[in-house]
């Protein structure tokens, strides 16, 4: 009896198998995909700098002062450009490191909200909340898909801390993930570009 019920089970077992398998060789392609046919996945470091670019030219508005800039108005000087939410208790210890580089002539720095759901409003409560100074800016949609585009998303995963150097020539370097000390800050800005 024990023979009969092993044989009955590895016939059903078959029987399903069987049944599971789709008549015919499935395509070449599938099987072997040539080099072409993979895309090719962007990873935030492999993402190289480029020279002043359009992103830097969009109109951006100071939330505290009400005024228009472009990131581009401070071409000359070093600019520290973090993306932030206001969600995001590790922004705000980056933000606070930075807050410490304030006092250089020769820095500017820029706060940028990449969170869609966040407002001017609400940026200026976290300015206030913190006692926070500087240029805070709500990213237009545009200007957060150019900054994807050139730095991978990374650049605005508030989580991860990011920051984006952009040197006097107006090239750029997306820095390492992480909350930066203001030390490493200005050791990055002497590394430039």
């Amino acid at each position: 009896m024990k023979k009969l019920t092993f044989s009955f089970i590895i016939l059903i077992f078959l029987v399903f198998l069987v049944g599971c398998v789709e008549k015919g060789n499935p395509p070449r392609s599938i099987l072997t995909p040539d080099e072409n046919s993979l895309p090719n996945p962007v990873f935030d470091e492999d993402v190289q700098p480029k020279e002043t670019t359009s992103w830097q030219n969009t109109p951006l508005k100071d939330v505290s002062s009400g005024k228009s800039f472009k990131i581009s108005d401070f071409r000359g000087k070093n600019i520290l450009l973090e993306s932030f939410a206001v969600w995001c208790p590790v922004c705000t210890k980056q933000q606070k490191e930075i807050q410490k580089l304030h006092n250089d002539p020769n820095l500017a720095i820029i706060e940028l909200d990449t969170d869609p759901n966040e407002d001017e409003t609400k940026v200026l409560e976290h300015i206030n909340r913190n006692n926070f100074k500087g240029l805070y800016a709500v990213a237009p949609k545009s200007l957060s898909d150019a900054l994807v585009d050139e730095f991978g998303l990374g650049v605005i995963s508030a989580p991860s801390a990011p920051v984006v150097l952009i040197c006097e020539d107006g090239s750029s370097r997306f820095l390492k993930r992480g909350v930066k000390k203001a030390d490493k800050l200005r050791e990055e800005i002497a590394a430039g570009c």
